[in-house]
């Protein structure tokens, strides 16, 4: 109803008008994440980042066919010509010692980027060296990678046959080696780097080969007989990757003041050759002093970010690896970048050799093939980090003057910080994301780079997944070492995001609790020490043997051993019921004990020590199967079904189980109910007698005690076990109707018969058993019978309540929420209904100020579906709730619609007696009370696109015995403080705070009758309660248990059908009994101040917050409205319309909390709603 409100305009608001503030203000009870949402665990993103077949380059073939002094016969060098080879001029030197250190300098190079490597030159060789070569090196290195270099400058260019050129023995000619025989001797998986001219034929032959040879297997694959199929499988080419220097009618440069070898020294040597490079360039002229030959003197190593030459060299690695993650497909850069070291290395610095080539009219190739980078707008900002630093060279060479560290990593900081700010919800990823991941090496810019990633990560999985395809795993697992405490939340924040999105990496931490003192687990507990003065528990050796936490002061946890079964429910649904089991015993903060019982948000701390007695049989919870259950729990029964002390851990976790069994909420009760059916199976079908085979391991101790008891498991029928061999299940007796739109039938409690007499399952178990062993092995006789009961065998209790938990903190935990967003639906919405109570407010205050002259203008009458017991009128809506029973029905008074039926799910033999609206000045929910002491709430009522759904249930009281004629339950809501105060049929007032779901107090009422109404005000802490014995106890929730009772008025002889308490600084007590008599009494005096008398025989009551007004409800058929001053206003007696019909026997009526509207409900099922007269509505 109300999202058709929405869509309609703001009737009788003008544009100046404000929403009450208080609407504002008011907190909302049963909003939060884990009432609104579903509890499951988050979709798990497929993880592309892991790279399951990582591999290494463990041998290098460097094949150099270099024929120094004799040029090939087809290409026809430039006068002068590019001749460094490996930075080694060739002709400087002998020509077999030329070869010689070339060769070695090229495997130097390669060793800066692959140290462990195996490598193997092969200067000038024969194809019989190269083939030995190959064969050798994959022959070593198994499954991994092999790379195969080739310098062909002294030899023809490669053939469009698919070969390229090596040397007989005697170096008289040149001899053709085919691709396809390199391919089969090299294997896979390999890489190749091709440095001739027309390299690109190259690439296009293999391609070729590696076509034909899949197809050959396929052909074998398909047809046995044929005669390849015969032959060895050809190796497949699919993992190769080719590195090729120009395309296939491309020839090298041949400037003079590059090397020959330009492609080799691009990914062998990229800093060196992109200042080389960078100097030849036009723009140099504006840094003045800059020569090649000052070059060669840049200070510093490369491995040392600290130095020029270390800077330079890491700002490159930035720069590459961000223009790679940028251009390339996810997949293709997995496989490039991060999959080997050295072909990462070698395909970063291609980036550099395609961007140096190309301004000399060569393209290089490669295989995968790459996008275009060369023009990357990156390569910018690696001109001004060289420029920067080439700038300082003349000063601190010639002066010694210091280095001053580039600003590059701080800009880029900045300009990743600028996209987290600036940037609209969806759009592309932020490119300084690799980038962010090396400024973690840096300790001057490591905090603040934590303190954005822990901002990227937190827009969601997505960026998690982005963050871990870039590399992000290695950087932040080596970081958990780092000493620094100032990191230590940033990468909690951060690994909680990363193991939200990525569960499967907690099995990789998992080592780290083993391989270092600094992991993870010891980060996260340092963090909540140090960061939140919350000291770690010392274990205590107790006489219990059981050791749980408990908190006897907000920063002073201990342990003690488990007496109770206390706190089992820290949240009132299934959302916790796997965390409660980890937390059997707390205390208050106060450090008094306050135990949850497991039907509740807390219980009585009585009812903690009742069960922790043998002897009291007292039933909690009056549920007929719960309390059979109970009674099997008994302390004979107990020792002799697990043979243990009745105060074990054991016995408690039990004994919460049947309690839980009967939860109001359906899930936590389902969940109880699986475990108590697997376990009663369990330990039936082991104490049942086993054929043993071998009896000598009787003989290490006398079996146990005789006993004529034996382990009776009788959950449902009350009667002694009978001969039958069937095992019993437990059943949930308790009948949870569905929750629909009609009102459904009962579901029918099912009863199960038990088994036989069993002898203790102690006789099979040794004394000296281990802890975990399994005990003897079961034969299995009753095979069918195992079938049956297959699904109690594995009760699998799963309620995704951790997987919810862990949700959290994959989603944004720091965006605005959207509540607080001035421009969100969810913010326009909010300030509508706001706008609406406004109106309401002030139109019904200015009914109340022209005169109530009369209360009987019919405006709402129909029929509801049961007898009404409670009605209550929503504060701002034309809604009005009629409960009967055990149903809810929904009226629109206005339109005289009925929005809404349906059941409670309070079981058969209870009744609903009580009901208030929470947040209803917002997002309304439905609280009901039964006379059996539970409390269920609701949301989606009178909605026609959702149907009514249950947003949380606990056991309000605990003690209660449902009965006709008693008060039943009855409570009193605060919006302002979010309080709930309920009572009923016992002999306490118990307080919840429901925005912490717990249990804040028990005030004993101090008087043998039961309570009536309950009405309070937070402003002054008090409570009065009117009581069956007509007596008002007036009580203030500051003072100690002991003291809290201020005053008691004695005035009533008869049951107090109301006792209201007006919430203003002076406001009175007004009580009313079923006897007529209206008293008003000031707390502060110890008599009443007034008294007025009204109809005798009263039904129903209620007095009007505002308009001074009290509603009768008589059991003569008729309802009488008086006035604050005891006048009568008017009496109702007849229906309107034709031929009015009389009333019925008022059952319950309410006035509006705002207008002046009477809603009255009789036994003869009628609904009707009554106002002032229509001149002056």
């Amino acid at each position: 109803m109300e999202a058709e409100m929405l869509q309609a305009p703001l009737l009788g608001l003008g544009e100046d008008e404000e929403a009450d503030l208080t609407d504002w203000n008011l907190p909302l009870a049963f909003m939060k994440k884990r009432h609104c949402e579903k509890i499951e665990g988050s979709k798990s993103l497929a993880q592309s980042w892991r790279m399951k077949d990582r591999m290494k380059t463990v041998s290098v073939a460097l094949v150099l066919c270099l024929n120094v002094g004799v040029d090939p016969p087809d290409v026809v060098k430039t006068t002068p010509c590019a001749r460094l080879e490996c930075w080694i001029d060739p002709l400087s030197m002998g020509p077999q010692k030329a070869l010689e250190t070339i060769g070695a300098n090229l495997q130097k190079q390669y060793e800066n980027w692959q140290p462990r490597a195996r490598y193997k030159q092969s200067l000038d060789p024969t194809v019989d060296e190269v083939k030995k070569l190959c064969t050798s090196l994959r022959r070593n290195a198994k499954e991994e990678r092999v790379l195969f270099h080739y310098n062909g400058h002294g030899v023809p260019r490669p053939t469009v046959n698919g070969e390229i050129w090596v040397f007989n023995k005697n170096y008289t000619q040149y001899i053709p080696l085919s691709i396809y025989d390199l391919q089969t001797w090299m294997g896979s998986p390999s890489i190749f780097v091709y440095d001739c001219s027309n390299a690109g034929l190259i690439v296009k032959s293999f391609k070729q080969f590696a076509l034909q040879r899949e197809q050959e297997l396929e052909v074998a694959a398909i047809n046995p007989n044929h005669p390849l199929a015969q032959m060895p499988l050809p190796p497949s080419m699919k993992n190769c990757i080719q590195l090729a220097a120009c395309e296939a009618a491309e020839l090298l440069p041949m400037i003079p003041d590059l090397p020959a070898d330009l492609f080799t020294s691009c990914l062998t040597t990229p800093i060196k050759i992109a200042l080389r490079w960078f100097c030849m360039q036009k723009c140099v002229s504006l840094v003045p002093g800059v020569t090649l030959d000052l070059i060669e003197k840049i200070p510093g190593r490369l491995n040392d970010r600290r130095t020029p030459l270390g800077e330079l060299n890491w700002i490159f690695t930035a720069i590459t690896d961000t223009i790679a993650w940028n251009v390339l497909p996810r997949d293709l850069f997995q496989k490039l970048f991060r999959q080997d070291l050295l072909v990462a290395s070698l395909f970063r610095n291609f980036l550099l050799a395609e961007r140096i080539m190309r301004s000399y009219n060569c393209t290089p190739v490669s295989s995968p093939r790459l996008p275009p980078t060369y023009m990357h707008a990156m390569w910018q900002a690696w001109d001004l980090a060289v420029d920067i630093c080439l700038s300082q060279l003349p000063t601190i060479i010639e002066e010694g003057t210091a280095f001053r560290h580039s600003p590059f990593f701080a800009e880029q900081l900045t300009a990743f910080q600028v996209w987290l700010t600036m940037g609209v919800e969806n759009r592309n990823p932020p490119e300084q994301l690799p980038i962010v991941l090396q400024v973690l090496l840096s300790q001057v810019h490591r905090l603040r780079a934590l303190d954005l990633l822990g901002r990227f990560l937190d827009l969601g999985p997505w960026a998690v997944s982005l963050a871990l395809s870039v590399g992000i795993f290695p950087y932040v697992l080596k970081l958990l070492q780092s000493s620094a405490r100032e990191l230590r939340p940033l990468l909690v924040f951060i690994w909680a995001k990363i193991l939200a999105v990525d569960s499967e990496l907690v099995v990789a931490l998992s080592h780290l609790v083993v391989q270092y003192e600094s992991n993870f687990c010891t980060v996260a507990l340092q963090f909540m020490e140090e960061e939140k003065n919350y000291p770690l528990p010392s274990p205590v050796t107790t006489d219990g043997g059981s050791l749980t936490p408990v908190r006897d002061s907000p920063c002073t946890p201990r342990l003690r051993p488990v007496s109770s079964y206390g706190n089992i429910r820290a949240v009132t649904t299934a959302r916790n019921l796997n965390k409660s089991l980890q937390n059997l015993t707390l205390t208050e903060e106060s450090g008094s004990p306050v135990v949850l019982s497991p039907g509740n948000l807390s219980a009585s701390s009585s009812a903690s020590s009742a069960l922790g007695s043998p002897e009291n049989e007292e039933c909690i919870l009056s549920f007929e199967t719960i309390d059979k259950m109970r009674r099997v729990s008994s302390y004979s029964s107990l020792n002799s079904l697990i043979g243990v002390s009745f105060n074990s851990v054991y016995t408690q976790i039990w004994r919460v189980l049947l309690h839980l069994a009967g939860d109001p909420y359906p899930d936590v009760s389902d969940l109880a109910m699986k475990v108590l059916n697997s376990t009663a199976y369990k330990a039936t079908v082991n104490a049942r007698p086993q054929r043993i085979l071998d009896t000598s391991s009787l003989t290490q101790s006398a079996p146990a005690s005789p006993t004529n008891k034996g382990a009776h498991i009788h959950p449902v029928g009350g009667s002694p076990p009978t001969s039958s061999t069937s095992s019993s299940s437990l059943t949930n007796d308790v009948a949870k109707q569905p929750v629909s739109r009609d009102l459904p039938a009962a579901r029918p409690g099912t009863t199960g018969t038990v088994g036989a007499q069993y002898t203790p399952h102690s006789h099979q178990f040794p004394r000296t058993r281990k802890m975990f062993d399994k005990g003897p092995d079961q034969t299995t006789d009753d095979a069918d019978d195992a079938v049956g009961h297959k699904s109690f065998i594995s009760a699998a209790v799963q309620t995704g309540f951790c997987d919810w938990s862990a949700r959290y903190f994959a989603q944004p935990v720091m965006k605005i929420p959207e509540e607080h967003d001035l421009e969100s639906q969810t913010r326009k919405e909010r300030e509508w209904r706001f706008l609406r109570n406004t109106r309401v407010r002030r139109q019904a205050q200015q009914v109340i100020q022209r005169g109530i002259t009369r209360l009987d203008d019919q405006i709402f009458l129909n029929r509801n579906p049961g007898v009404p017991s409670v009605v209550k009128f929503h504060p701002f809506t034309p809604c009005v709730a009629v409960a009967d029973k055990d149903s809810i029905c929904f009226w629109d008074w206005e339109k005289g619609e009925k929005l809404d039926y349906f059941h409670n799910g309070n079981p058969r033999y209870t009744r609903l007696t009580a009901m208030e609206y929470l947040n209803g000045q917002d997002c309304s929910l439905l609280l009901t009370a039964t006379d059996d002491g539970a409390i269920r709430v609701w949301k989606n009522f009178a909605d026609l696109e959702k149907n009514p759904e249950m947003v949380t249930a606990w056991q309000g009281l605990s003690d209660m015995l449902p009965t006709t004629r008693g008060a039943g339950m009855v409570v009193d809501w605060e919006q302002e403080t979010g309080l709930l105060m309920s009572s009923g049929d016992v002999r306490i007032i118990r307080i919840w705070d429901t925005d912490r779901e717990v249990k804040v107090q028990d005030i004993p009422t101090g008087a043998d009758s039961c309570v009536t109404s309950l009405s309070c005000d937070s402003r002054r802490s008090l409570i009065v309660a009117g009581l069956g014995d007509g007596s008002i106890r007036v009580y203030d929730r500051r003072m100690a248990l002991s003291e809290c009772r201020v005053m008691t008025y004695r005035e009533h002889t008869a049951w107090v059908v109301k006792a209201y308490l007006q919430k203003r600084p002076e406001g009175h007590i007004m009580s009313v009994s079923v006897n007529g008599d209206v008293r008003f009494f000031d707390p502060r005096m110890p008599e009443s101040v007034n008294v007025l008398q009204i109809v005798k025989g009263l039904t129903a009551l209620d007095i009007h917050p505002q308009a001074n007004l009290i509603a009768c409800g008589s059991m003569n058929q008729f309802t009488a409205i008086y006035s604050g001053s005891g006048e009568l206003v008017n009496n109702i007696k007849y229906y309107d319309g034709f031929m009015g019909q009389r009333v019925g026997a008022i059952s319950c009526l309410a006035f509006h909390p705002h207008w002046p509207h009477l809603a009255v409900g009789s036994n003869d099922y009628y609904i009707s709603v009554y106002s002032v007269e229509k001149r002056v509505r």
